[in-house]
């Protein structure tokens, strides 16, 4: 007999291919302002419906040798990287927080990274309609899951006698978090536009980190910040060169925060502990 874990384990895994394909809609269909339920999947080029049998996750891409059935225009490979990733990123996160309130939350949290990555890398657009949702999610979650950043329960500890309710605590940690990813990102904005009298990062990152500072709170935002920036610093550098960019280069800023958005929801607690350690051990 398969135990229950593994049961679940291969549940998730599928689920989160399925939920892969309905983020592909929206990462085809948000950025240009399109309902991501109807009409139903197409190609578009000869605009043939999809059929059931060919819109399987992953395993169609395959079966069709990545062509459209219909006129053979070939089908973009992110596809089903996007079904698998984020299938990968279900299993990690089921087996990383188990059976329990958060593994809904963190993999709704991958769920919306995933879809801002990749649009925010094609279309240089962070869709309004998923960071807001995402942004009402965390805030909404935070009710049910238990805090553990610590910002709101230190500052309580010192304002009253008697904190507040855990619920309250967790929420409080959910807004700090918000309040200061984006609105960290906003004051680098505006300071780089006012030195420089143009725009440097677009209004869409303050709203993403917004968005992820409510699912982070406030320590793992601002080293999602951190690890965000140096990945961006790295690897835009790499492709510039690479590809001789000019200077001027719009890199997609969002692509690396959502990265690293995603280390730091199955990182980011050690290595936040282990900065906190260096002080307690001076």
């Amino acid at each position: 007999m398969v135990p229950p874990t593994q049961l679940i384990a291969a549940f998730v895994f599928l689920f989160g291919l399925i939920i892969g394909s309905f983020l592909n809609v929206c990462i085809s269909r948000l950025p240009k302002g399109k309902s991501v339920v109807r009409p139903s999947s197409r190609c578009p080029r000869c605009g043939k419906s999809i059929r059931p049998y060919d819109n399987i996750p992953v395993l169609s891409y395959f079966f069709l040798a990545g062509k459209c059935r219909a006129c053979k225009m070939r089908i973009s490979p992110v596809y089903p990287a996007v079904e698998l990733l984020t299938a990968l990123l279900f299993l990690a996160c089921y087996a990383v927080f188990g059976n329990s309130v958060e593994t809904i939350k963190w993999t709704a949290f991958c769920a919306i990274l995933v879809v801002l990555i990749f649009t925010d890398w094609r279309e240089r657009l962070l869709p309004d309609t998923v960071n807001f949702t995402g942004l009402a999610i965390g805030l909404v979650v935070s009710f049910f899951v238990r805090p553990d950043d610590g910002t709101a329960l230190w500052i309580a500890n010192r304002l009253f006698e008697f904190p507040p309710p855990m619920p309250v605590i967790s929420f409080a940690d959910a807004l700090i978090g918000a309040i200061v990813g984006g609105g960290l990102l906003w004051l680098v904005g505006e300071g780089y536009f006012r030195l420089r009298g143009r725009e440097g990062m677009g209004f869409g990152d303050v709203k993403m980190m917004l968005m992820a500072g409510a699912f982070l709170g406030l320590r793992r935002t601002i080293l999602t910040i951190l690890l965000g920036s140096v990945l961006g610093a790295i690897l835009g550098a790499i492709f510039i060169l690479s590809s001789r960019k000019g200077s001027d280069y719009e890199l997609p800023f969002g692509t690396f925060l959502g990265a690293a958005a995603l280390l730091v929801v199955f990182f980011g607690t050690p290595v936040v502990t282990w900065y906190q350690s260096l002080f307690v051990m001076r």
